[in-house]
């Protein structure tokens, strides 16, 4: 895509091409829902057959044979390293949710974590072809677009995973009518993505995405005055609020990260961007599980008074979270309210 358009189509283009993967989590409850109701729960793993069927024939007839770089040795250790610290990262958080992991080993496992990371990053500083070149991190807009996705995907990341828990354990909703009323997020991203350019154009990164970001936690926070008596409008219109929101969060972080990338590195930050993107929506759902794991606890143990206000408890720790993403959007310089006019 980076070497198919130029560089003044990026804003545009990344906001078509953002649609499948802003839509996919939001749907896929809907989905989900309806085969669990009126299916069997089997269906919600056989369905990835015909879909990824569809997407080989998709990528064999539609996507170009585009002529690349040349030819480089591939990082196999730079991998191993990589993906390990990636593995042991996830697992580590996933133990203080799903898995209840000692916290003992969830410190080693995530010390072990970092320690391959650390690893690798010294090894690809003084190797000619690294899987991510650390001199990618020299171009600034890269560098707090990498943090910042990091982090802003944490809150973001939670809300397929909630939301839909919250609907069904908390308020009683069918899975079919849960899945249903995540149908806002989904509509009110497509329309935001039409006007993510102008508001980029006129505004600039640096102001649309710390603005966002703050208003992105308030609505993921606001979450937690949901209950019994919140009338079903409300709820919808809060549901497409977010949706709005994180729409063009998505496509501004994307941009904002490859914009200033010559061709020679654009392939590498791209793929960063992609492995950070699908990590930090991972850790979302981990963090969220853990939070929402340990409140429940509470629950058992007295301390919340309810199901749900374990639920609203987590959701104001997600908004917070989410929030602190705005402080590193806050690095990116006002010159690129011109750079966004390119």
């Amino acid at each position: 895509m980076l070497r198919a358009y130029p560089r003044s189509e990026l804003v545009r283009i990344m906001g078509f091409i953002t649609i499948p993967g802003l839509l996919g989590p939001l749907l896929g409850p809907t989905l989900g829902g309806w085969m669990v109701e009126y299916l069997s729960w089997h269906w919600i793993f056989l369905i990835n057959i015909p879909v990824g069927l569809l997407g080989c024939y998709a990528v064999k007839h539609f996507i170009p044979d585009l002529p690349g770089g040349g030819r480089t040795h591939f990082d196999g250790i730079g991998f191993i390293l990589f993906g390990a610290a990636m593995v042991l990262i996830t697992i580590a958080l996933e133990g203080l949710g799903e898995l209840h992991l000692p916290h003992m080993r969830v410190v080693l496992l995530l010390f072990a974590g970092m320690g391959c990371l650390a690893a690798y990053w010294l090894r690809a500083g003084h190797i000619e072809s690294p899987l991510f070149a650390p001199s990618l991190f020299r171009t600034r807009t890269f560098a707090v677009g990498i943090m910042g996705n990091l982090f802003a995907r944490l809150g973001s990341g939670a809300l397929p995973f909630l939301v839909p828990l919250l609907l069904q354990v908390a308020l009683g909703y069918s899975p079919s009518q849960a899945g249903m009323s995540m149908l806002p997020l989904a509509a009110a991203g497509m329309f935001a993505k039409t006007v993510a350019r102008w508001l980029i154009e006129h505004l600039g990164y640096r102001v649309i995405l710390t603005s966002n970001t703050l208003l992105l936690g308030i609505l993921l926070a606001s979450l937690a005055l949901v209950d019994g008596q919140t009338p079903y409008w409300i709820l919808l219109i809060h549901l497409g609020l977010l949706g709005a929101v994180n729409s063009l969060q998505f496509t501004a972080m994307n941009t904002v990260t490859l914009i200033d990338l010559d061709d020679a590195s654009a392939a590498s930050g791209n793929s960063l961007l992609s492995v950070v993107a699908q990590l930090s929506l991972s850790l979302g759902v981990a963090s969220a599980a853990a939070l929402l794991g340990g409140f429940s606890e509470e629950v058992t143990s007295g301390e919340v008074s309810s199901v749900l206000g374990a639920f609203q408890l987590t959701f104001l720790s997600v908004g917070v979270l989410a929030m602190f993403a705005a402080g590193i959007f806050l690095q990116l310089p006002p010159k690129e309210v011109k750079e966004a006019k390119a």
